[in-house]
């Protein structure tokens, strides 16, 4: 599996409940505790990318506003994408720790 970038894996966190563009880029704010902000253009481009992989979808247009939604493979991809990175953490708290690290699983 192709890793996701942070501003993708923060989009589909934030798409776990349906939000519209200005809701999302507040959520990934809210979530990170104001350390990243995603601009319109960049989070535009990633929903577009979401939508034709099929990670996502367009609920409704309501207002003049998209209310986008995470799909069951998005979510599924969200999931794998989670678990890599907590390996990643694992590994690094372990190794900072003192803790060796066996990457050969022998």
């Amino acid at each position: 599996m192709e890793s996701m970038t942070d501003s993708t894996y923060l989009i589909l966190l934030s798409l776990l409940e349906p939000r519209h563009g200005y809701a999302i880029m507040k959520g990934i704010s809210d979530m990170t505790y104001d350390s990243v902000s995603i601009g319109p253009a960049s989070m535009y481009t990633i929903l577009k990318k979401l939508e034709k992989k099929g990670d996502i979808r367009l609920k409704e247009d309501k207002d003049r506003k998209k209310i986008y939604v995470i799909t069951d493979q998005g979510k599924a991809d969200l999931i794998k994408e989670v678990e890599r990175r907590r390996m990643f953490y694992e590994a690094g708290r372990s190794l900072l720790n003192g803790d060796k690290v066996d990457v050969y699983g022998i």
